[in-house]
């Protein structure tokens, strides 16, 4: 690191732009502005000056980056010397690991593209030392979740064939490799955004929350002034349980005063289904509405895009605190102090803002991959891994990439099995598979949460993805390579090895950092190299 030699020695109080810079030269890689304010929005480090023009202290901001590189070092000593700390990727902003098409829509448990392209692209290093894919090959994915692998291949210039035991993450991950019509897309956009306000206007709820929001505002600055709040709960000058529960409980007046001036009805009449449960009534409406007018389109393609936006759209909207949207715990339906933000918020009571934010977001991200996409094939197929002929659907779907890998054989496997007992993968996108009617299949998961990590667990784990290899064995050409990520806290893969009749070949351990799950600590994972056992 480089020492504070980029300002004069007296000149303690720094802007945004000029933290910018020494962070950057300071760190050996990229620090926005946009990183430092947010820094400064929550508390990180004190601001000065005013909001007009705001200033840092130059030493709070070394020391806060002193303290972030001494628990790298501190995660080195937990996790080990063997790392390939290469593929931490920490040098990525979170923007960049989550390009264009990768962030169309939330999905737990993908990997980041940077680490799919280390592999799949043709550079060697001192870890990775031979190419193991190269233009024009076919890379198979048969844990295909959101797509990752298909979309670096497009991107790399490679085939690619994806498989998925559910419908939905299919979907998913065909809208993101699919070429779009953005002009007839947008136009359909518009179309929907129009009735949807015409429909907004036959209901209270538009301006019973726009008021919710002014008094919000107004108590917010007056209890919780940011980011002076959070600095004081940070140096234990408030108590911030007792003063938020005061707060909180101070505010619910206000609130329910409103919602008898609107004749707002907050609840739905229903409590069966994850849709009854999860949303207010008012959203549920809308939801409905949106749904409904979606399923007249007659363009299956962007029809397709337009429910991804909606799903997108409707999992931001589900009646919970803003800290637990990765993990449900009980519907909320009155305003609630926020931990994570440091100030009362509330529930959403219509699905506009967000309908607004995504639709612009996945235009622009489909722009974004249409520039740099290549002229080659990438399908997801539906079915079960363990199963599936692979050149009998690509027959019905895509048949020239059947005849491809007839012809040449797919060149090898990347892909992130699912860690045991971590994620229930259907029941992530409840909400989807009721607004779509797709057919769920949580049976036919491998290592799902609800299965648990007991010793039955593993061992259906294993023999499940061992079945995975082995089915896909008779699609791979003879000279093949497979990666597989994996957390084997258990020592599962050796014995998932062999019993496909594979031997692991090489292991590289990678950090995982820059979490964005409440439990923020770094965990290791292995990728393993497979190839095929010789007799």
């Amino acid at each position: 690191m480089n020492q504070l030699t980029s300002f004069a020695p007296d000149k303690r109080l720094i802007t945004v732009q000029e933290a910018s810079k020494w962070a950057s030269q300071y760190l050996g890689r990229k620090i926005t502005v946009s990183n430092i304010s947010y820094l400064l929005q929550y508390g990180r480090i004190k601001k000065y000056g005013d909001n007009g023009n705001p200033l840092i202290d130059i030493s709070e901001l070394k020391n806060y980056y002193d303290t972030f590189f001494r628990k790298e070092k501190e995660w080195r000593k937990i996790l080990g010397d063997d790392l390939n700390w290469h593929l931490s990727f920490v040098e990525y902003k979170e923007s960049e690991r989550t390009k264009h098409v990768h962030r169309l829509h939330p999905y737990k448990g993908k990997f980041i593209p940077q680490l799919v392209e280390y592999f799949l692209d043709g550079h060697t290093d001192e870890f990775k030392k031979e190419i193991f894919f190269n233009k024009g090959d076919i890379v198979l994915d048969p844990f295909c979740g959101s797509g990752t692998t298909l979309v670096q291949a497009n991107e790399l210039g490679i085939h690619a064939i994806g498989v998925d035991i559910s419908a939905f993450n299919v979907m998913i991950s065909n809208v993101k490799i699919e070429k779009h019509n953005i002009f007839q897309l947008h136009k359909a956009i518009q179309k929907l955004t129009f009735e949807l306000e015409r429909f907004e206007r036959t209901r209270n709820n538009i301006l019973f929350e726009e008021h919710l929001l002014n008094e919000l505002s107004v108590f917010n600055k007056k209890y919780f002034p940011s980011p002076d709040y959070k600095i004081k709960v940070r140096q234990g000058l408030i108590n911030e349980e007792e003063y938020a529960k005061d707060k909180e409980k101070k505010f619910l007046s206000i609130y329910w005063n409103l919602v008898k001036r609107y004749n707002i009805q907050v609840k739905q009449d229903k409590n069966e289904t994850f849709l009854d449960k999860w949303f207010l009534a008012p959203v549920r409406e809308e939801i409905d509405f949106l749904c409904e007018k979606i399923k007249e389109i007659e363009d299956n393609k962007i029809k397709k895009v337009l429910a991804i936006i909606l799903s997108r759209t409707v999992r931001s909207c589900r009646a919970t605190t803003h800290a637990d949207l990765a993990t449900l715990k009980e519907p909320v339906i009155t305003t609630y102090y926020c931990k994570k933000h440091g100030k009362i918020c509330k529930p959403i009571f219509s699905i506009m803002g967000w309908w607004r934010r995504y639709s612009v977001d996945t235009l622009n991200r489909l722009s974004q991959f249409d520039k740099l996409r290549t002229n080659t094939m990438q399908i997801c197929l539906v079915g079960d891994s363990r199963t599936i002929n692979i050149i009998e659907e690509l027959k019905k779907k895509k048949p020239k990439l059947a005849e491809m890998v007839s012809k040449q054989g797919i060149a090898g496997i990347f892909s992130s099995p699912p860690y045991v007992g971590l994620i229930n993968y259907h029941e992530q996108h409840a909400y989807a598979y009721e607004i779509f009617g797709f057919e769920r299949r949580d049976e036919l998961e491998i290592g799902p949460l609800f299965k648990g990590r007991g010793r039955e667990a593993r061992e259906s784990y294993v023999q499940g993805v061992a079945k995975v290899l082995l089915n896909c064995k008779k699609y791979l050409k003879e000279d093949y390579n497979v990666f597989l990520v994996a957390n084997d806290k258990y020592n599962l893969y050796p014995r998932i090895a062999k019993l496909a009749g594979m031997k692991i070949v090489n292991q590289y351990k990678r950090p995982v950092l820059n979490r964005v799950e409440k439990d923020r600590s770094a965990y290791s994972e292995i990728i393993f190299h497979l190839k095929e056992q010789r007799l």
